[in-house]
């Protein structure tokens, strides 16, 4: 069965700039075929995005988070399970489960970085769903092979 849906999970932390990779998914999947949503923050999004993915809804899944690092915790290992989770997710489920997920080395919540960092995110949306249609035309095509 081919799935015209698809599924966008977003992290709350920095959503402002976190937002701007669902507005460049729906630059090229039409907003009436995905299906947003929110989680408080990238950790939990390997979870949702499996139970997404197992559904059998979808198509593919996207998660998109910004781990900064806020001084308190080591952001370079939420952001490694994070990616982990998500690669898990999408192998255990054998749906696609895409990660725009970004780490910058640098973050300053300054003006300056704020717009690179939601512009950046609008980019990576994009790709995530370019990613989604090519992966989704290359099974389709193995399958009626």
């Amino acid at each position: 069965m081919t799935h015209t849906r698809y599924a966008f999970v977003k992290a709350g932390w920095h959503a402002d700039i976190v937002d701007r990779a669902l507005d460049g998914f729906l630059e090229l999947i039409p907003r009436d075929q995905v299906d947003v949503f929110d989680v408080p923050g990238a950790f939990e999004m390997p979870l949702l995005a499996r139970d997404l993915a197992a559904s059998g809804r979808y198509a593919a899944v996207a998660a998109a988070a910004f781990v900064v690092d806020g001084g308190i915790y080591r952001h370079d290992f939420v952001a490694q399970a994070v990616v982990d989770g998500l690669m898990r997710a999408g192998m255990d489920t054998g749906v696609p489960v895409l990660s725009v997920s970004l780490t910058p080395h640098h973050y300053q919540e300054t003006e300056h970085h704020t717009r690179i960092f939601r512009e950046h995110f609008v980019q990576k949306g994009r790709e995530a769903a370019q990613a989604a249609l090519v992966i989704g035309r290359t099974r389709a095509m193995l399958a009626a092979a």
